[in-house]
Formats: structure tokens, C-alpha cells, sequence
């Protein structure tokens, strides 16, 4: 009978008289920014999707970038990480604008008509020219953008060559 032993040891209590206070409400939740979370997710999907200008691409400073207009940046991503493996290489080395320059447009010809995908190019960090300035490195861009089987071309990464080097993808046939 513990009920009863209960009752007998709360028999006498009261209940408190009702304290006089004034209960202050909940503050109410802070506003949902909906705006703020469509403009930042709207940036977001912008900065995956939209392709890379050359300007913007040279914002780096020294960093050879190109993807070709209405490529996904994906492309480049892809290509920076390796994503296609070099099937060719050309190392300009020793050579002078004018010879480099026809050997870039006939390697990239045979590439794109061998079927390759991925080639790196080797113009050099410009250690050994004047001024020690990438003189070739600076001439590539004009060489490669307008051709028509270069869709993207990156720096290599460090252990291809850096920034002595470019990786260029190639139009698949």
C-alpha cells in the first residue's frame, strides 16, 4: 500500500497562491532570408556551369587558361585533375618563336587526325631566354585559341611540367 503511505505524507499541502507575474512571450524566429538563399544559390550553379572567358581565366596572372564558349566548366576541371590521359607530347625547347610556331600547327594536326584527345605541350618556364621571360609560354595562346580542334587547355599540374607546360583537349572525332 505505498499509495496510502503517499497520501498520508501530502495530505496537509496546499497549492501556492498564483505569483503575479507577467509572462514574456517567445521572441518570434528570425526572418528566412529567402532573397539572400536564391541569389547565393543562383552563384553557385553559375560558377559550376558557366563557361570561362579567357579574361577571367587570366585573372591567376601568369596561368594559361582557354575553354572554349559553350563548354561546361566541367571540361576544364576535368582536365586540370587528369581526367584524360596524354596520349602525345611536343616539347618546344630550344626552339625560337617562328620554329615553335609551326611545330605547335603541325603536332596539333597530326594529333587531331591520329584520334588523340589529351596532348601536353612543353614551352618552358623561359629560364634560358632574355630577360628569363616565357617568351613561348606568352605566344601559345594566340597559337592555340583560334584553331578549331583545341576545345580547353590548362597549366599542367606540378608533376607533368607546372607551369612550364600546358595539357590541351582536343576535339574527339
Amino acid at each position: 500500500m505505498p499509495d496510502d503511505e503517499f497520501r498520508k505524507a501530502v495530505a496537509d499541502v496546499r497549492p501556492l497562491k498564483a505569483a503575479r507575474r507577467a509572462h514574456a512571450p517567445k521572441p518570434p524566429a528570425p526572418p528566412i532570408p529567402v532573397q539572400t538563399l536564391r541569389d547565393e544559390r543562383a552563384a553557385l550553379v553559375e560558377s559550376i556551369e558557366r563557361p570561362v572567358t579567357p579574361e577571367e581565366a587570366l585573372e591567376t596572372g601568369e596561368e594559361l587558361v582557354y575553354l572554349r564558349e559553350g563548354l561546361a566548366r566541367m571540361v576544364l576541371r576535368r582536365l586540370r585533375r587528369g581526367h584524360w590521359v596524354v596520349q602525345a607530347e611536343l616539347d618546344l625547347h630550344g626552339l625560337n618563336r617562328h620554329e615553335a610556331s609551326a611545330m605547335v600547327a603541325e603536332f596539333l594536326k597530326e594529333a587531331a587526325q591520329r584520334g588523340r584527345r589529351c596532348v601536353r605541350i612543353v614551352h618552358g618556364k623561359g629560364h634560358g631566354s632574355k630577360n628569363r621571360e616565357p617568351v613561348l609560354k606568352a605566344k601559345l595562346r594566340g597559337w592555340l585559341t583560334p584553331r578549331d580542334e583545341v576545345l580547353a587547355f590548362c597549366q599542367a599540374p606540378p608533376h607533368a611540367g607546372g607551369g612550364g607546360a600546358l595539357l590541351v583537349l582536343l576535339k574527339s572525332r
